[in-house]
């Protein structure tokens, strides 16, 4: 009996190396990697000669459709399908009251999963949630287990903004975590330090975009992290900082790393901190306005030396779509704050780390794809091994192109990238067996993504 597709010709990546080889898909999963002539006869073939057949990019860290971000949760998808995105990780947040809250009442940690799966029913592929604790109620605690067995193993909390917890609420929250073998996810920034440089800036008229930076200091960054993973450590939490950005709060984690190993401290970084440096504030204006900054040069290799190194094991995108209105016109302080990036993370970043630093495209597999699968609970995504899911993007790593706004599907209608030249594009992309992109454009179908219920990561 044949097998539905069979991909042929191309060049297998994995996170440990690269091989010539074909992969044979049947009912949504990798069934066989071989010949071609070993693979069963399939219904459809896919040539993939002169290409590179990758996972899927699992991204761990965005935001859709809530107030970090104006695309739905079809316009998100479908940049993430032509980019080469298969599954990522958004967050259900706990309703709070405040001046950055979208929300008319307070409500449940449980309360958000259900909201967002119901809105996850449009999405092109398959997505997780992280919950996201913001306001200091008790009654969360005895949530954390509930969640878990809906299979949201990992818990956003802030040291910064309306949102951000006390350092006493969040070592309780980390102590209920350890208990249920769950994972701390943290945003980490010093709030006094941060909140009183923006005044003074304010106060000064440094409305100048040039100056958001340091109102944000990498000291500030690692200050927060320090505590939080001293936290997470005593209580033997599983600590996983997000979106790190600079060498002193890398350092932080590097040493805590060292002491606790990573089956304690993971950590990651984002596309924007690998690839751009504070000069964008100059050139760009407010567009590149994110939290944490983009930083200097040297964060930037510090940024590289400690993914080389494994202290970072994760690039994400932070993805947040805004609208070019919501970005320019005003001082920086007044605009939202964040950038777009899931259409261009896997073209932009194989662009900078194998054509312009040397690595190996198993080095980008591993950082996009199977390690943020592996530390967040989803064994069936991030690799091509047989028996799990047909979720693959074949790539061309000579295809040159120029980015711009005038592609992108989503809801933004700028990018912070504008006239990069990058070679490597993904040509096809797969979930669960079915093509869903193609060519840069879509070819799925709204709705086709399912939510995925997260095993507790097990970093041993």
């Amino acid at each position: 009996m044949p097998i539905d597709t069979a991909i042929t010709g191309g060049t297998i990546v994995s996170a440990s190396g690269q091989y010539d080889a074909s992969v044979g898909i049947d009912d949504g999963e990798i069934v066989a990697i071989g010949s071609a002539s070993s693979l069963p006869e399939a219904e459809e073939t896919v040539d993939a000669s002169g290409q590179l057949v990758l996972p899927g990019v699992v991204d761990v860290h965005v935001h859709i459709d809530d107030q970090f971000s104006e695309d739905s949760y079809e316009s998100a998808t479908s940049a993430a399908a032509i980019g080469g995105t298969t599954t990522y990780i958004d967050f259900a947040w706990q309703a709070w009251l405040g001046d950055m809250s979208p929300f008319d009442e307070e409500g449940t940690l449980l309360e958000g999963i259900e909201r967002k799966k119901h809105k996850g029913r449009d999405a092109l592929i398959d997505f997780g949630l992280h919950g996201a604790i913001t306001r200091e109620d008790p009654a969360v605690l005895d949530e954390i287990p509930e969640a878990i067995a809906a299979g949201v193993p990992t818990f956003k909390m802030f040291t910064a903004y309306e949102i951000g917890l006390s350092n006493g609420f969040m070592n309780r929250v980390i102590k209920r975590l350890a208990e249920e073998d769950g994972v701390g996810v943290f945003h980490t920034e010093d709030p006094s330090v941060c909140d009183t440089l923006v005044e003074l800036a304010r106060e000064d008229g440094k409305s100048d975009a040039v100056h958001f930076p340091g109102t944000r200091p990498d000291y500030a960054e690692a200050m927060a992290a320090e505590d939080a993973v001293q936290m997470a450590t005593a209580a033997g939490m599983q600590y996983y900082g997000i979106h790190t950005s600079c060498r002193k709060a890398a350092d932080v984690l590097e040493r805590f790393q060292d002491e606790h190993g990573s089956e304690l401290v993971r950590a990651e970084t984002c596309l924007h901190y690998t690839t751009l440096d504070d000069s964008v504030y100059a050139e760009q204006g407010n567009r590149p306005v994110i939290q944490p900054p983009i930083r200097k040069s040297d964060d930037v290799e510090a940024m590289f030396e400690q993914l080389d190194g494994g202290v970072l094991d994760v690039l994400s995108t932070d993805h947040c779509a805004y609208t070019l209105d919501q970005k320019e016109g005003g001082a920086w302080w007044e605009i939202n704050p964040g950038a777009n990036a899931l259409q261009t993370s896997l073209p932009v970043f194989y662009d900078e780390a194998v054509n312009r630093r040397g690595y190996d495209p198993s080095f980008v597999v591993k950082l996009l794809c199977t390690n943020p699968a592996e530390t967040f609970g989803m064994p069936e995504k991030g690799t091509l091994d047989p028996g799990t899911d047909a979720d693959i993007v074949v790539f061309d790593p000579d295809e040159s192109f120029t980015v711009t706004a005038e592609d992108n599907v989503g809801v933004a209608d700028y990018t912070i990238y504008e006239g990069r030249e990058v070679t490597g594009r993904p040509t096809k992309t797969f979930v669960r067996g079915e093509l869903i992109a193609e060519d840069g454009e879509v070819v799925g179908e709204p709705g086709y993504g399912q939510f995925l219920e997260r095993e507790r990561p097990d970093w041993d």
